[in-house]
């Protein structure tokens, strides 16, 4: 497949680093030429200094004969007008953009809007994806990362064990033994700062983050083996106004749980918006960092607070100011994935990496073949995979147990027809299984030789 990424920045960068890898031909286009540079020299991708949306530069990229071209720049106005040329001049069948302004998004999700006018086929709001995990960290306040699978009938989440674990020092192998009917499997170990896949004869210990993958039914209590529960969140803060928080606030509001909402903004024009789009939120105009503006916002009544401004150090002195105040649960948005290190030091339970979430999004669209989605963890560590099995995939037929895994790869769930499954050692998978797959960045293309999952994107 041929495929054209316009903008090298982060989120460029990753779509083009997880299509080369899939050995697609993939040109990068960008108006900053060291951005090009950055992406040509690291990755096994073709690279277009210029203007995106301009046609001798699309036509140098290769757009004559392009299947797919994803606008990522960081202007709406060049996005939406590449996929225009890239719709009229080039015919490319599949366009693809990112949008952030609101006033785009009401109308691209309006009736009224018709492809024939803007032709893109897949529109990829940042705002709307980080606020769709904002809401699921919030619904799942126990959890520091939570991630849907297998049309929902599946979840990766993240867990920070606390001494209170009553399976702590216990090898894995003895916990599937004790919990043998438990559909959840643990992925990942983080500790003293390193992931690892773990073997069975691992033990967790205090302070350990760890990944497991769960059927959702069975999620309630995986949580509660670990020494979790998942309090009812009647009462939440958010910090910062702008299209994250508004777009969050709108969706308690439509909640049928009645959950008290109230917002800190500090820039009055935005604060008087979102107060004139909201009908139940009380927003304050301040700064989210002032302790008496806290305060008259009753932070030690407040079930969670989550600070979404679009200033990453203010999110985090944010969350954590709040924490020492006496919220029990604080979520900080962190685009810079390199100070989620702060997270334990600051006591703050959760962090949500817009970049991560959008490429996650633009991955799930373009894939409509054997690989369903893609979830980036932590710094680009490692990542989750859902992928379906070929028949002519090395692993198609045998058994979990017979099978040359890569040391940092392992299956977390298993999809046969309608029932998920844990999957143990005399497992046999099958072609039209539905896997998903927890590997280190290290390891993916080994996963990729086992899966087969280098082809059939749409």
């Amino acid at each position: 497949m041929k495929v054209i990424i316009c903008g090298a920045g982060q989120v460029g960068w990753q779509i083009a680093r997880h299509l080369s890898s899939e050995k697609n031909d993939v040109t990068v286009v960008d108006n900053n030429a060291e951005l090009v540079a950055r992406a040509t020299d690291t990755l096994d991708v073709s690279g277009i200094a210029g203007n995106a949306s301009y046609p001798d530069v699309l036509t140098r990229a290769g757009a004559r004969d392009a299947d797919m071209i994803i606008a990522a720049t960081f202007s709406d106005e060049v996005n939406m007008v590449t996929c225009q040329v890239a719709h009229s001049v080039f015919k490319i069948p599949r366009k693809i953009a990112r949008l952030r302004s609101q006033s785009y998004l009401d109308v691209i999700y309006s009736d009224l809007y018709q492809r024939d006018h803007m032709p893109i086929d897949v529109v990829i709001s940042p705002e709307r994806e980080v606020a769709e995990q904002a809401l699921r960290q919030l619904a799942s306040p126990s959890t520091f990362d939570t991630e849907p699978f297998l049309g929902g009938d599946a979840e990766l989440i993240g867990l920070v064990l606390e001494e209170n674990c009553a399976v702590l020092n216990t090898p894995l192998k003895q916990l599937s033994e004790l919990f043998s009917t438990l559909r959840a499997t643990v992925v990942g170990i983080r500790r003293k700062g390193v992931l690892s896949v773990p073997s069975s004869a691992d033990e967790l210990y205090a302070g350990d983050q760890i990944y497991l993958c769960t059927h959702s039914d069975d999620m309630a209590r995986c949580l509660e083996i670990f020494g979790k529960t998942n309090a009812k969140q009647e009462r939440v803060l958010i910090i910062g106004g702008g299209n994250v928080g508004l777009s969050v606030a709108q969706r308690l509001e439509q909640s049928t749980a009645r959950i008290h909402v109230k917002m800190i903004e500090a820039n009055r024009a935005c604060a008087e918006r979102a107060a004139d789009e909201l009908e139940r939120t009380i927003v304050l105009h301040g700064d989210g960092l002032d302790m008496e503006l806290l305060e008259e916002a009753n932070i030690s009544n407040t079930d969670a607070v989550l600070a979404v401004t679009d200033d990453d150090k203010t999110n985090l002195l944010a969350a954590a100011r709040a924490k020492s105040m006496g919220c029990p649960m604080a979520v900080s948005l962190v685009n810079d994935p390199t100070l989620s290190n702060l997270m334990k030091p600051l006591n703050i339970d959760a962090f949500i990496n817009p970049r991560a979430t959008t490429v996650s999004s633009i991955l799930r669209h373009i894939r409509h073949g054997r690989v369903r989605a893609v979830y980036s963890i932590g710094d680009a560590e490692a990542e989750v995979i859902e992928a379906q099995i070929l028949s002519s995939s090395p692993i198609a037929g045998r058994d979990i147990r017979d099978i040359e895994w890569p040391e940092g790869a392992i299956i977390g769930a298993i999809k046969k027809g309608d029932k998920v499954l844990r999957p143990i050692g005399g497992t046999k998978v099958e072609e039209g299984d539905v896997v998903v797959i927890f590997t280190l960045a290290s390891d993916v293309p080994e996963v990729e030789r086992l899966f087969q999952v280098n082809i059939d994107f749409f």
